[in-house]
């Protein structure tokens, strides 16, 4: 009887969750497994694909704008994800003190990650325009030549980056959960010891916030791995090549060049990547971050 019972709550289960499981295969599982062995194929969407092996990885490797999406993908990484976190982080730190009108601050500082990619986009795109953007008029008060912002291969990619660090309010609002979670004994017990107030964040707050720190270098990475909005509306990969970011190198391959073979391909890569990051990043966590329960 207990066993009937079991299979019948099982049924009930499977039956109830079929339209997630219908919805996966078909909408997820499905292409990602059909861009696998496309990945393999020389497929254009109109003609059938014709099975090539290898041919598309080592045509890739052997591209010279395959390469420069990867140098200009990493070198945005390297600069824009520490320096993101560093201003959440310091954000975050002081608007955890106990300040006047410090819930519309946070409101405030959180509000431009709600604003959609392209709308963003759009609004920088304005601002950094060298006659009439509003970057340029505020360097002119202080008698500096504003640049050519968009149009400059030296200051196109730095610009893309000042934009992203628009958003940080949304890391800043995990830090500030993090923050709230630090034992206030702990805090009380390093002052009675004589800590001044960067050995207490050194030393007590920074490890009791390193899994969100993780976390948060993580996703950052992850998310500067797969910019695309800001260089398709605000450059379109240029000037000279100087935004061609890897997933934009991916989307010209699939819908400018129709080489559906190829773009699965580049994709599979970034894949790979993206996972060997997130590996590599967590085993070297092991030391440094800290879980309440004892380290991971």
């Amino acid at each position: 009887m207990i066993h009937r019972e079991s299979q019948r709550q099982t049924f009930y289960m499977y039956l109830f969750i079929s339209p997630w499981l219908v919805g996966f295969v078909v909408f997820a599982l499905y292409p990602i497994l059909a861009s696998l062995y496309y990945s393999f194929t020389d497929y254009d969407i109109i003609h059938p694909p014709e099975f090539v092996g290898l041919a598309n990885y080592i045509e890739m490797f052997h591209n010279d704008l395959f390469w420069q999406s990867v140098a200009v993908t990493l070198r945005y990484t390297f600069i824009s994800v520490p320096v993101q976190l560093l201003l959440a982080l310091g954000f975050a730190l002081l608007l955890h003190q106990k300040l006047p009108l410090r819930g519309f601050f946070r409101t405030a500082m959180y509000f431009p990650s709600m604003v959609s990619g392209v709308a963003m986009s759009l609004l920088w795109y304005w601002i950094f325009n060298p006659q009439i953007g509003l970057f340029n008029y505020m360097l002119s008060w202080f008698g500096i030549p504003g640049p050519a912002w968009l149009m400059d291969p030296g200051t196109a990619l730095y610009a893309l980056i000042i934009m992203t660090l628009w958003t940080s309010g949304s890391g800043m609002i995990l830090f500030l959960a993090g923050l709230q979670g630090v034992p206030s004994s702990l805090v009380e017990a390093a002052k009675l010891d004589g800590a001044g107030r960067l050995r207490i964040f050194a030393n007590v707050t920074l490890p009791m916030i390193s899994p969100v720190l993780l976390f948060q270098l993580i996703m950052g990475i992850i998310d500067s791995f797969q910019v695309f909005t800001q260089a398709f509306v605000m450059t379109q990969g240029g000037p000279n090549y100087s935004t061609w970011f890897y997933v934009y190198n991916l989307y010209t391959s699939a819908f400018k060049e129709y080489r559906a073979g190829y773009s699965s391909a580049l994709a599979w890569v970034l894949l790979i990547a993206v996972m060997a990051c997130t590996a590599l990043i967590m085993k070297l966590s092991n030391r440094y971050v800290h879980y309440e329960g004892g380290r991971r």
